[in-house]
């Protein structure tokens, strides 16, 4: 029954839910350690997203389920810096958030990654004016294939990738004031003639 829940579910199922669906007496947990161990070394296999459980293809199958597509639009700068702070520092204000980017967020930016359902609200601060803090969604975990933000990559990690740069590039410079906007997207370039 578990294994029929997670097959048909379109988004990770929590053992909360599991138990909801189950007959009175069922082990949720248990059904689904003896599943991930069924499944190993096979094509798909049961992974952790948070807190909720889904079915997944096999990290070395995934290239068979991949599509060559264009993408139209990207996270811009801005968008980027917003969502790894979020991740790495959560739960976070939006005050913090400004003082580790120097910047003010906009508040599209934050509408536009809580629309990609890639943050959400979390608590609010026992701090004075109770701010509400931002937190990771288990869509960003399911997104990025994370069992939990610990899994995120570390310092090291990101030195080694070359992702740590301290000095800006010259390209990241806005050449105009428009071009400087705070937007979630950036425009994709115009297609040429030809």
């Amino acid at each position: 029954m578990v294994e029929a829940i997670l097959f048909a579910s379109a988004t990770p199922v929590t053992v909360g839910e599991l138990h909801a669906r189950l007959p009175h007496g069922c082990d949720a947990p248990a059904a689904l350690e003896q599943l991930a161990k069924r499944y190993d070394g096979r094509g798909v296999r049961v992974a952790r997203v948070g807190d909720a459980w889904a079915i997944r293809t096999a990290a070395d199958l995934a290239f068979l389920m991949t599509r060559e597509t264009v993408e139209t639009r990207k996270l811009s700068r801005a968008a980027v810096e917003t969502l790894a702070i979020v991740a790495y520092h959560q739960p976070v204000t939006r005050a913090e958030i400004e003082e580790i980017r120097g910047v003010s967020v906009s508040k599209g930016t934050v509408e536009q990654l809580m629309e990609l359902d890639w943050i959400r609200l979390g608590q609010r601060r026992n701090t004075p004016g109770r701010p509400v803090t931002f937190v990771v969604t288990r869509g960003f975990l399911d997104h990025f294939g994370l069992s939990s933000p610990r899994d995120l990559p570390g310092l090291k990690e990101l030195r080694g990738a070359g992702l740590l740069d301290s000095s800006p590039r010259p390209d990241d410079v806005p050449d105009t004031e428009e071009d400087a906007t705070d937007d979630m997207f950036e425009r994709s370039p115009p297609e040429q003639e030809g």
